[in-house]
């Protein structure tokens, strides 16, 4: 295992963002997680932070500073969608879904780069999603957002590169979750014929994919996009 790190993860109280905190805390790193309501896993600290509000992530870094110590490792997860087909999207449905899951990335990730520069080390992680590349009906908004990631991290891995820091991107395909369980099973059969794999992700699968790219093991890997689909968007 890396030695022990100092972990943020944006939306950590549920879903996918919860299963990256478990993980992380189980590899033996000390593990913070923003959340707007509700708590992280046992182990870890929950802090308060809105990432579409740049003082209260400013907050949030400076009571894991000072509990946990710098961030070295930032895996920014928070996210929401607002799905609906273009011509039904208002300009807020596209705007709210860009604010928190592109320009809510871009503040937290500006946040931990002080320190990460500081320390010349880091890891900066980016959820995007399998939908981010291959698209889908009714998610104009939340692709754009997702896509918006990868250029982020390869303009993020050109310009802190040197430093020790990487950058990369996970795109999941689909993953059990309170979301797809709600799906009902005739669509998740839809679903899960299209995937290669047959079959959804756990949230773990997709967890340690994740923690991997934070380890030392990773140290030569930025500006990468990483599918975690079961071979659904291949190519893309």
């Amino acid at each position: 295992m890396s030695h022990p790190r100092t972990v943020l993860i944006t939306g950590g109280n549920r879903g996918i963002g919860r299963a990256i905190a478990e993980e992380f805390v189980a590899q033996g790193h000390r593990v913070a997680v923003t959340a707007r309501s509700g708590e992280g896993p046992e182990g870890t600290l929950t802090v308060r932070a809105d990432v579409t509000d740049a003082a209260s992530i400013d907050a949030a870094f400076s009571e894991v500073e000072n509990q946990l110590g710098p961030v070295e490792v930032l895996v920014a997860n928070a996210g929401i969608t607002r799905d609906t087909l273009l011509l039904r999207m208002s300009d807020e449905d596209f705007t709210d879904v860009i604010e928190t899951n592109l320009t809510g990335s871009f503040r937290v990730v500006k946040r931990a780069s002080k320190g990460m520069l500081k320390a010349r080390f880091g890891r900066i992680i980016l959820v995007s999603s399998v939908v981010g590349l291959l698209g889908s009906a009714g998610q104009v908004n939340y692709s754009a957002s997702k896509s918006g990631l990868v250029g982020m991290a390869r303009s993020l891995t050109r310009e802190l590169g040197a430093r020790g820091i990487t950058a990369n991107v996970v795109a999941p395909g689909f993953i059990e979750t309170d979301m797809t369980a709600e799906l009902g099973e005739e669509l998740q059969d839809t679903y899960k014929k299209q995937i290669p794999a047959g079959r959804f992700a756990t949230a773990s699968e997709v967890a340690r994919v994740i923690t991997w790219l934070a380890s030392d093991d990773a140290a030569y890997v930025s500006g990468a996009v990483i599918p975690v689909d079961g071979g659904l968007g291949m190519g893309h």
